[in-house]
């Protein structure tokens, strides 16, 4: 699956365990299935509008927040994958 995908997943996951929530609770207030949300959450289906709307609400942020969430885990990632390269390019 692509890495935006799977950076929008980790945002869902990271965002749901800051407020102390299971994929259960966050499933219910989000109007999904359990297992779509771990699903979603592993970065294995590539989500619909409809289900960034009802996640955000469900977290309580706009959707235009929610994917950019998405975003920020791919820059940080980013930024990590090049510190340690630089680091190895210094080792030798």
């Amino acid at each position: 699956m692509s890495t935006l995908v799977e950076h929008f997943g980790i945002a869902v996951r990271q965002l749901r365990e800051q407020r102390g929530w299971s994929q259960e609770h966050l499933a219910a207030l989000s109007d999904l299935n359990r297992s779509y949300v771990g699903e979603i959450e592993r970065g294995r289906v590539i989500v619909s509008i409809l289900t960034v709307q009802k996640l955000a609400v469900a977290l309580q942020l706009a959707p235009a927040s929610l994917l950019a969430r998405g975003e920020q885990v791919a820059s940080v990632r980013r930024a990590h994958h090049e510190a340690l390269a630089a680091l190895a390019a210094i080792g030798g």
